[in-house]
């Protein structure tokens, strides 16, 4: 026996409630609540007691556990296998997002081309585009292949018979907003047919081995549509960004449960697809101007392979009343927080200045590791001086204007130092540890400042 019951569901967070809520108590998020209707089966089992399925499984102490051996193998392209912590797992779920034609689909479909050429067999279904406009991408990308089974299909169902009759090693899903479960009302997109498809998807995978693929839709603030649980349920998450108009594209590991998470690959996008661009930092560099004022280098770092980036900002006389505050790939709510310090602690007054600051490379930096050089950069131009050429700098600014230390500090040292960075400033308390002659550390703001200057 089925019962129907009407539920409204947060598209952000996944809560529900019996009625229409205009603000989520869970997220916050407003305007956020979509109508589904839900079918519960009644079983005799669940009206009495409940009848648990169990696999067995005792305690055991976690001393004698044995450890996992993942069985991995190269996905062929070799800045990704690097960035998923030496290659693809089998029974691997990988969800990947990022803006519409960023270039998600043309990674999958030249990933599956070199999968293919070793001899794996790939199923690329495909809710979006039928199978000649599949076909006609593979051509221009060069990646045809007969190992490469295409399936344009919406039906989950549908799409779990073909899985099982092909048995392949890889199954992309392009996108999981676009296909559905017969078994459930709600259209495709919803949180309750997006949830479904991916629980079951990984299901699948984790059964035979194949290692999944799912493309995500993002929300105008470039996170990944959908409740968190679809973050919960896989192994790993991707972050494909960059800008369009520019001809690189960054994919970041937001999570990995097989590998360190925060680690980047860097692609150039070109008319024959993605290019592997192998050292990020010295493409990163490749333009930089070092005779101007406001641009300065940070080592960035939130997996085990650290970065070089540009720190670039632009200071100039307010034509408003309210100066212009702004910032690309950086927090823009730690930018005032920045100029107030340097009010405070450093005398560099900027409020009837637009500042405007800038990452270069379209990369979103939010480690607070990044707070010195934006500082650094932002007084560079403020005073029309340029930062010394051979000068990187990494560290956390305190409200008082403290420098405090952050995490990966040696590694961030030893990239400067490789790509010949010959004065790296940083805290004090990290100048102690490494007793390094290129390395200077300092206390506070102003100290750095009068340094540099």
């Amino acid at each position: 026996m089925a019962k129907r019951k009407t539920v409204f569901v947060c598209t952000s967070c996944g809560y529900r409630s019996g009625r229409w809520l205009g603000r989520c108590p869970s997220c916050g998020s407003w305007n956020s609540f979509t109508e589904e209707v839900e079918i519960s089966r009644v079983t005799p089992t669940a009206r009495g007691v409940l009848n648990f399925l169990s696999s067995g499984s005792q305690p055991l102490p976690i001393t004698q556990a044995e450890e996992e051996v993942f069985v991995r193998f190269p996905s062929g392209i070799e800045v990704l296998d690097q960035a998923l912590g030496g290659g693809l797992v089998k029974g691997q779920v990988i969800l990947i997002g990022g803006e519409p034609g960023i270039g998600k689909s043309t990674l999958l479909l030249q990933l599956s081309h070199s999968l293919a050429s070793e001899g794996k067999k790939v199923l690329y279904a495909s809710g979006e585009e039928s199978v000649n406009q599949i076909h006609l991408r593979a051509k221009r990308l060069k990646a045809l292949n007969e190992n490469i089974f295409v399936l344009s299909e919406t039906v989950l169902e549908k799409i779990e018979e073909v899985t099982q009759e092909i048995n392949p090693d890889i199954l992309i899903l392009d996108s999981v907003q676009t296909v559905f479960s017969a078994e459930i009302e709600s259209s495709a997109g919803s949180v309750s047919q997006v949830r479904e498809v991916t629980y079951r998807i990984t299901e699948l995978s984790k059964q035979s081995g194949a290692v999944s693929l799912i493309v995500g839709h993002v929300t105008k603030e470039g996170q990944i549509a959908g409740p968190k649980v679809l973050e919960h349920i896989v192994d790993t998450v991707l972050q494909f960004e960059g800008e369009r108009g520019s001809f690189y594209r960054i994919l970041k590991v937001v999570k990995n449960r097989f590998g360190p998470a925060g680690e980047v690959a860097v692609f150039k996008m070109t008319s024959f697809g993605l290019e592997e661009v192998p050292e990020p930092s010295a493409f990163f560099l490749s333009e930089r101007n070092t005779e101007r004022a406001g641009t300065v280098i940070f080592p960035y770092t939130e997996g085990t392979k650290p970065v070089l980036l540009e720190v670039q900002a632009l200071v100039l006389p307010s034509v408003y009343s309210t100066p212009q505050r702004r910032s690309e790939g950086f927090n823009p709510n730690r930018l005032p927080i920045i100029l107030a310090i340097l009010e405070k602690e450093a005398k560099i007054f900027l409020r009837d200045k637009d500042v405007f600051v800038n990452i270069v490379g379209g990369m979103k930096v939010d480690e607070p590791g990044v707070d010195l050089a934006v500082a650094l950069a932002i007084t560079s131009s403020a005073k029309n001086k340029p930062i010394p050429p051979e000068v990187a700098v990494f560290g956390e600014l305190g409200l008082t204007g403290e420098i405090r230390n952050v995490y990966f500090a040696k590694a961030r040292v030893d990239e400067a130092k490789r790509f010949g960075f010959k004065r790296i400033l940083v805290p004090k308390s990290v100048a102690r540890e490494l007793k390094d002659p290129d390395v200077e550390g300092f206390l506070h703001i102003g100290q750095l400042l009068e340094a540099v200057f």
